[in-house]
């Protein structure tokens, strides 16, 4: 049997989308439909997808995947000083592979993607650690970075874990409408602008577009669940599904302004019920920042009754300098922006 690394139209579709299902490690990131998705998204990302395959006779194996995209800036200078290549949920590698096949997968993404990126990301959604020997061989450093994970497979277990504040929160915004079905554009756009001041205001960090947005709604990728007050969008969520975990991509509320009625919390916790009553087991939160840094969001998310998990990042700085140049451009635009 032979190894080798293969790209988009090499790989074998019905192997992948085996792979992602199968793996410990698969998340709706690495699938066929994600890359198939952003492959509808040039504007603002340039995707990839790199398979380590394994080739007998008779027949093929993919033993891992990595998706991702490599960001994109309509100003060439911005572009030149802020390039990066993300991979959201990890790498999805098959639970017997080696170490051995980890490094040549990622020795292969380094060497194609040097040229594009200022550096390499992976944003675990899944424990790596008997691989992590691998990644730093290959050059990819280990930073921690924390994460909750809501078990959903038990309704009412799932409620009474939920703190008493947010049971409190939860009966009294029962009354608001938030609504999966039956959505328009001009919700979605009207819940990006929440999201956007949100990102303006808060998080400080780059925003993808509104015609991103429109473009998950439009192709049934992104399930969007919008919490409505009086007929306006005052908060909701885009969420992604693989069958076996619900993912809370983006999340927003106008909760200063409607404190009565909770946007985010009504938000997450229709996410949550979605997930039990589609078979997901699990609801995973997307983040929930560094250890020891003090984050508002990680207070938030700490309150549904999820665990605290730590799977961290992989980092591989393709260029150093440039890195540090960014760096230090991110730190100067969070203080002033």
């Amino acid at each position: 049997m032979s190894l080798r690394i293969v790209t988009y139209d090499e790989i074998d579709k019905q192997e992948w989308g085996r792979l992602v299902r199968e793996s410990e490690t698969g998340t709706w990131f690495q699938s066929p439909e994600a890359y198939a998705f952003f492959s509808t998204q040039t504007d603002v990302i340039e995707p990839f997808v790199f398979g380590l395959q394994q080739s007998a006779i008779s027949h093929q194996t993919l033993r891992a995947v990595c998706v991702g995209y490599v960001t994109k800036e309509r100003s060439r200078l911005k572009q030149f000083f802020t390039r990066r290549a993300i991979v959201n949920g990890g790498i999805c590698l098959a639970n017997d592979v080696t170490n051995e096949e980890v490094e040549r997968l990622l020795n292969a993404i380094r060497e194609r993607l040097n040229s594009k990126a200022i550096y390499i990301e992976t944003r675990n959604f899944n424990d790596y650690g008997k691989w992590r020997e691998a990644f730093e061989v290959a050059g990819f450093s280990y930073s921690k970075h924390l994460n909750f994970h809501v078990d959903c497979r038990d309704k009412k277990a799932m409620w009474e874990r939920l703190s008493d504040n947010r049971k409190r929160q939860i009966r009294k915004g029962e009354r608001l409408s938030v609504i999966g079905d039956g959505l328009r554009e001009e919700d979605i756009i009207e819940w990006y602008g929440i999201l956007e001041r949100l990102y303006r205001t808060k998080v400080k960090t780059p925003l993808w577009p509104v015609e991103f947005f429109l473009g998950a709604y439009r192709q049934g990728i992104g399930k969007f669940l919008l919490v409505k007050y009086k007929e306006k969008v005052i908060g909701g969520s885009m969420i992604v599904t693989d069958g076996k975990c619900v993912y809370e991509w983006f999340e927003c509320g106008m909760n200063a302004d409607y404190k009565e009625q909770y946007p985010s919390v009504m938000a997450t916790w229709a996410g949550m019920q979605m997930a039990h009553e589609t078979g997901c087991k699990r609801y995973d939160m997307m983040g929930a920042g560094v250890p020891g840094v003090s984050y508002g969001v990680r207070d938030f998310k700490s309150e549904f009754g999820g665990t605290m998990v730590e799977h961290g990042r992989f980092l591989c700085v393709c260029k150093p300098w440039l890195y540090k140049i960014g760096q230090f451009g991110v730190k100067v635009l969070k203080r002033f922006k």
